[in-house]
């Protein structure tokens, strides 16, 4: 089969793709059950990286150790690095960490199902939450700088019910982002290699347990700063590919126009086995199509080039509200503001969240966009699972291409796995066994039990992506319903650090009120839009919009309308670190100098200044500004391009420069010490060579003179001379 064969007698034209690749001809889905790349290179990444990062983390940490003087890692310091993470590196982890599996491959699906505006909301609708926890950031070392997690901070003020309360919370979030990840990352894994999910499931996990347990955070860290480095050098190649060396923004553009030109009839001859409406598989059982081709529905004249798209703003809203809690919620981003300095904190969130909105905006913007330009045959099932981006870079480079995104989700996996299982570790060891079961266990004790979790997080967390994929839940479901489950414990977070009035028992029933009201509606939606309640009915767009409203704003009216008129509070925020207790003295990071209050409150205006101003603009200004542009001309488009491009360049400049520009210092220590190590250790070795061997001794001269004897000889014979 040769050029558009299946065409031949109609006036339809040819796909682009179909006239580079003949095969898409009468195919159902671009993988089809045979993978690219071979079991091998699966195992490879999968163990192979994993086992790599490990040595190379632990001898980084242990060089760190031994070179720079840090030989002693007590629990705080294994829970906190420190509490002394400059703002490049603090940085780099938020972008590290805040890179899921969903970054990559969910936000080139929302491309593919509704255009330009997909990665905008996509990107725009999950950096504001990072923007403004830098808010909570500076709040944090304010008020509680000896904080190990968020959940001290609660039972330091509101108490153990509370307590019980926001941990039940905290790990529904770790539960769910850390399902995600495995859910994107063992059916990408399955597709490109062949490695059964199951399987994948397992040995996903070992490369984050093994590393973090031996390192703890500070490990978790510097391994971030290179997957992120890796992460960001997959991106610019990916871009530059399709806008620079294959394809400019003019050809997509035209690509695109060609794919929402066909009529459904036109679709379903495209998408056939032998050419015909009879034998066309474009619509599923339900009428709904499978396939990126025709006038994309609920857009401005059905054109993927445009932010006129009712369902991308839904979705848009759908990921504001349920990244919030996915932020706010997490201990692993509490975790991160606790080991910053505090002047680095507010400034490492506000340059991590601007860093981060290139990765999903740019990679989408390329890969998502060039697959409904080039209309290959991905369907709806495969854009669910996370597949369009390796789809695209496997058509693009081949086996190449699939390795390098393969390699890039990888570094997602681990880095998020990572920071998800020392926050769990942290909450378990700090919040369950200290408070409940051995108040006076020790620092060693405490390590041991941090160690102990993270390895049995990584097992059961690839358990829990088996049973989540049995019951036919993928990546996109997982995605949307986040915000349903922990929606409801984003705003008495936010108020327990910055309102003095906010009642614990009524963050207790708003909490728990939000998500049932949200569940509710939920279930009801569902029932009400699909008149049965499934798995489908209720992944719709509509059904979790409203169950993601109903759980964070119901439950901000419930705690404002109990803490203001039922149970106010006059709470004093000096008093709240005197209730929060450090296991061993381990006073870094907690000196006079970091307690600096008028550097802190500086610290806090500047931070909600940017980060108020930053997230007005990203939802309000910048859609706004796109709305007069209807569809976009060819030159509107090539600028959206560019930004993308620009974007991408410099936020992998600056995240992979900047924390080796602070650290130079440290790194310095570390050669310095490694060069000395080995400069004395081959004068050692040379002197040892040089030195001549001595002669046999006898008894006699084997009998050694003390020292104090052979003075007063010498003396005795001094007096002696002088005498005569």
């Amino acid at each position: 089969m040769s050029g558009c064969d299946i065409l031949t007698g109609t006036e339809i034209p040819c796909p682009p793709s179909w006239a580079e690749n003949p095969e898409y001809q009468g195919m159902d889905s671009y993988f089809g059950g045979t993978p690219p790349l071979s079991k091998a290179i699966g195992y490879l990444v999968v163990v192979g990286f994993g086992a790599l990062f490990s040595v190379f983390t632990t001898a980084v940490v242990y060089m760190d150790k031994i070179f720079s003087g840090n030989a002693t890692v007590t629990s705080e310091h294994f829970n906190t690095a420190g509490r002394m993470v400059k703002t490049g590196l603090t940085a780099s982890v938020i972008v590290s960490q805040w890179t899921w599996a969903a970054t990559l491959l969910q936000s080139s699906n929302v491309a593919w199902n509704y255009g330009v505006s997909g990665p905008f909301w996509y990107a725009s609708g999950a950096t504001i939450q990072v923007l403004l926890f830098g808010v909570l950031a500076i709040s944090l070392k304010d008020i509680a700088p000896s904080a190990h997690t968020m959940c001290e901070i609660v039972r330091a003020r509101w108490g153990k019910s509370a307590h019980i309360t926001f941990l039940i919370f905290a790990f529904l979030a770790n539960i769910i982002v850390t399902s995600m990840l495995l859910l994107g990352g063992a059916a990408t894994v399955e597709a490109l290699t062949g490695v059964n999910y199951e399987l994948a499931s397992f040995l996903i996990p070992w490369g984050v347990i093994l590393y973090t347990s031996a390192g703890g955070l500070k490990a978790t860290f510097m391994a971030s700063y290179l997957h992120t480095m890796i992460i960001f050098a997959v991106l610019i190649t990916m871009i530059t590919i399709v806008y620079i060396q294959v394809y400019s923004s003019d050809q997509i553009y035209d690509f695109l126009n060609q794919t929402v030109s066909y009529s459904s009839e036109e679709c379903q001859v495209l998408f056939s086995t032998d050419g015909t409406v009879e034998s066309s598989f474009y619509y599923d059982d339900n009428n709904k199509k499978q396939y990126a081709c025709g006038a994309v529905p609920n857009n401005n004249s059905g054109s993927y080039l445009t932010m006129l798209s009712a369902d991308g703003l839904m979705f848009g809203i759908i990921n504001i509200v349920g990244n919030f809690g996915t932020v706010f919620v997490d201990q692993s981003y509490w975790q991160s503001a606790i080991a910053a300095r505090p002047e680095s904190a507010a400034k490492g969130y506000l340059l991590g969240g601007i860093c981060w909105f290139a990765i999903p905006f740019s990679l989408a913007t390329s890969l998502g966009l060039a697959s409904t330009a080039l209309m290959l045959p991905i369907s709806s099932s495969e854009a669910g699972n996370g597949l369009v981006p390796p789809a695209v870079a496997d058509h693009l480079l081949g086996e190449a291409g699939s390795a390098l995104i393969l390699i890039m989700l990888f570094m997602a996996i681990v880095s998020t796995g990572s920071a998800e299982s020392i926050a769990v570790s942290s909450l378990v060891a700090y919040d369950i066994y200290r408070e409940y079961i051995n108040p006076e266990a020790t620092g060693a004790k405490i390590l041991w039990i941090s160690r102990v979790v993270i390895v049995m997080f990584g097992i059961f967390m690839g358990l829990f992506s088996i049973a989540l994929n049995a019951m036919g839940l993928n990546l996109g479901w997982v995605y949307l319903f986040m915000g349903v489950v922990i929606g409801s414990a984003v705003i008495p977070l936010w108020n327990m650090m910055t309102w003095s009035k906010a009642s614990g028992t009524g963050a207790v029933i708003a909490a728990w009120s939000g998500l049932v009201l949200a569940l509710i509606g939920w279930l009801v939606g569902a029932k009400i839009q699909g008149e049965s309640v499934t798995v489908a009915t209720l992944g719709t767009n509509e059904v979790m919009l409203s169950g993601n409203l109903i759980a964070i704003f119901s439950s901000g009216i419930i705690h404002y309308i109990y803490s203001k008129f039922i149970d106010p509070q006059d709470y004093d925020f000096s008093t709240l670190n005197e209730n929060i207790h450090l296991v061993e003295q381990d006073l870094s990071g907690l000196g006079e100098q970091q307690q600096d209050r008028k550097v802190l409150r500086h610290a806090k205006r500047w931070i909600a200044r940017r980060g108020y101003l930053l997230t007005f603009v990203k939802i309000i200004v910048w859609p706004i500004l796109s709305i007069p542009a209807g569809v976009f001309t060819k030159p509107f488009f090539a600028f959206w391009v560019l930004l993308s491009i620009a974007w991408g360049f410099g936020a992998a400049i600056t995240i992979s420069i900047l924390p080796l520009f602070e650290s130079q210092d440290e790194i310095g220590k570390v050669c310095s010490g490694m060069l000395n190590y080995i400069l004395r250790k081959k004068v050692e070795e040379t002197y040892a060579e040089e030195e001549p061997a001595a002669p046999a001794k006898t008894l006699e001269e084997e009998e050694p003179v003390p020292q104090a004897a052979k003075a007063l000889e010498e003396d005795e014979h001094t007096l002696v001379s002088q005498a005569v």
